[in-house]
């Protein structure tokens, strides 16, 4: 078998093609919750702080060779509540797919007249002889 034709194969299955669409929605969503804890969460919780912007929170450093290291701590606090709330999204996503999955079998239906009939029957003639 052809190097090409394995290569083919192994893409084309299933579960490639839906790890690569998980990727892609997954770095959309990715982007999606960076802008909401920039732009949404962040700033108004800046504001109820005094108007303190949490991207500029940083402490500089003095080097071995004289250069100023900046220590950026507010925008690695961005990057936790970016990943916290992508860890809950995620969590309530499994959560409500568990439920779906482990949902108990529905009743199943009343089995047709006939047979309730023939079951009737059967047991009146187990009960004569």
């Amino acid at each position: 078998m052809s190097i090409a034709k394995e290569f083919k194969e192994f893409v084309m299955r299933g579960n490639v093609v839906d790890m690569a669409v998980g990727i892609v929605i997954g770095a959309a969503f990715g982007k999606i919750v960076t802008s909401l804890v920039n732009d949404v969460i962040m700033l108004p919780l800046g504001a109820l702080l005094g108007g303190i912007d949490f991207s500029d929170w940083a402490v500089k450093m003095q080097g071995a060779d004289k250069e100023v290291v900046v220590l950026r701590y507010g925008a690695f606090l961005t990057a936790v509540l970016d990943f916290l709330i992508v860890a809950a999204a995620i969590f309530v996503v499994v959560k409500l797919m568990n439920m779906l999955r482990h949902q108990p079998p529905a009743a199943p239906p009343p089995p047709p007249k006939q047979e309730v009939l023939l079951t009737e029957i059967r047991d009146l003639l187990k009960a004569r002889g």
